[in-house]
């Protein structure tokens, strides 16, 4: 359980937090201050806020406990990065800058039309929605363990507060919060390392010698095999995230109109995913840490295990597997292991994961449902003091919707997993829409709409169908579900593409 100092620790962190983020309400007293922060940001803190909004507690969580019930084959993900980078910096950073708006699917309607233009923003708020639900939860696995506080009440207070200081400091409050919690968060990363790796009773060569038996540090298997997690299907599921992620996430697209000029947005990209390697890489190496540690220390062990089937099945004959304990380790060491005060700072690295990733959420949510659906479909421009009112209601109409959500998903088995699927499922159909317009001259409303509907349907079969009792086995997708974005995406292209080229040389 917490001790005194910890919880004094946690709770300085959040108040101080909040109150940095209040004190930009003097500057955000309009929608453009709100949304883009004036414009007039610099690229280091830019690009740390793109970092610490990778870095959410899903990879504080979730990414050990990859590495603790397996080895390193999540960590290509990070890898396909540096690709993704090099493609937006090339290409998407200069397109959305020239573009003078700060939407980035207002550009979809002008080029297919406002299905497609709806189509984008509903997964794209579906995705934001997810994302904070799976965020949250890691919170709530974490402080519950800690302090045995209920999840669900730990994620309705995680949601009030970052709703409140993300409602009203707006972007520049989010910038600069996701600059302090991102030094946090790597301070706090390190410091758990050491811990761990320290704490093994031969000292730190004793993890690197009985992971290296155990293959911990291996990236998986290199064949060309696309039903299984091999390394090849891990990178391209990351390239592709990672594009979309830089291509079409309203969030990132907000941030390079927060640069004060098109090689400081391009230096910000390039800033926060080469940091996001090194730093991911360090979580793995944490991961592997408490796997040793713990097989050097059976009985904390079974403490874990009893703990975890105590909430599942007491009666089980079989303990717990190392994936059904991987995401509940790290929490267990914080609360029986680390020194008072270490464990708040650790509790406070871990909120600080979450805070930099959920208010960013919640701003680019927020900006999406005044710009594509408000001053949209009223057909109009809008007052500042209209448009600061419908920012302001968004912002906590998603903060609401996303604190349900997590409550909600309380109960899922792996963070990491929960999440690279739902964002293989929302976001491959708009991928795959923003690359056809941006290559094909010759693709139409309509031929983009039948292109969606083929590739959701793809998504959908390589996403759902593995676990559909109802269609025969012969039917279901034997791919790797998270190539639901890679296969969804190309299908999308391609469909698309086929049926410019066919339209072309048989003109009606």
């Amino acid at each position: 359980m917490l001790q005194l100092a910890d919880l004094i620790v946690l709770t300085v962190y959040i108040i101080a937090v909040v109150a940095f983020g209040c004190w930009f309400v003097r500057k955000n007293q309009s929608s453009d201050a709100f949304m883009v922060a004036g414009g007039a940001l610099p690229a280091w803190a830019v690009g740390l806020s793109i970092f610490g909004t990778f870095l959410s507690s899903n990879t504080f969580l979730g990414v050990p406990g990859k590495a603790y019930a397996g080895n390193y084959n999540a960590f290509v993900f990070s890898l396909s990065l540096p690709v993704a980078a090099f493609l937006a910096t090339r290409f998407f950073v200069p397109f959305y800058r020239r573009s003078g708006s700060v939407s980035a699917y207002e550009h979809l309607e002008k080029r297919f039309g406002v299905w497609a233009r709806m189509y984008a923003v509903i997964c794209y708020l579906l995705t934001q929605i997810a994302r904070m639900g799976t965020i949250m939860v890691g919170v709530s696995l974490v402080l519950h363990a800690l302090t045995g506080w209920d999840k669900a009440a730990i994620i309705l207070v995680s949601g009030v507060v970052i709703t409140a200081y993300t409602l009203l400091g707006g972007m520049e409050a989010v910038i600069w919060t996701d600059v302090v919690q991102s030094i946090v968060l790597m301070v706090g990363a390190v410091v758990l390392l050491l811990m761990l790796l320290f704490g093994m009773p031969e000292g730190p060569g004793q993890m690197v010698s009985m992971a290296t038996a155990e293959n911990k540090f291996s990236l998986g298997r290199w064949e060309l095999d696309w039903t299984s997690s091999t390394v090849w299907v891990v990178f391209l599921f990351g390239v592709f995230i990672n594009l979309g992620n830089f291509g079409i996430d309203q969030s990132f697209v907000q941030r390079y109109h927060t640069a004060d000029s098109d090689r400081a947005a391009g230096r910000a990209v390039w800033l926060g995913a080469l940091l996001y390697v090194p730093i991911s890489l360090v979580f793995f190496f944490i991961g592997t840490a408490a796997y040793t540690y713990y097989q050097t220390h059976p009985e904390l062990l079974q403490e874990v295990q009893a703990s975890v089937l105590a909430a599942a099945d007491p009666n089980a004959a079989e303990p717990p597997t190392a994936a059904q304990i991987g995401d509940k380790v790290l929490p267990h060491f914080i609360a029986t292991k680390l020194p008072y005060g270490t464990a708040g700072l650790l509790i406070a690295a871990i909120a600080a994961a979450a805070m930099s990733s959920i208010d960013t959420s919640l701003n680019s949510s927020a900006t999406i449902l005044l710009k594509d659906i408000y001053q949209r479909w009223i057909g109009r421009e809008v007052a500042e003091g209209e448009a600061m009112w419908v920012l302001r209601i968004a912002t906590v109409a998603v903060g609401v919707l996303g604190t349900g959500i997590a409550i909600w998903m309380a109960g899922v088995d792996s963070i990491l997993d929960a999440w690279w699927t739902l964002q293989g499922v929302f976001a491959g159909g708009i991928l795959g829409l923003f690359l056809l317009g941006m290559i094909s001259k010759n693709a139409s409303g309509p031929i983009a709409a039948v292109a969606v509907a083929v590739g959701v349907l793809v998504i959908g079969w390589v996403s759902l169908s593995p676990e559909s009792q109802w269609l025969p086995e012969a039917y279901r997708s034997s791919l790797e579900p998270t190539l639901a974005i890679v296969v969804g995406t190309a299908s999308i292209f391609l469909v698309g593409m086929l049926l410019s080229v066919w339209r072309k040389t048989n003109p009606a």
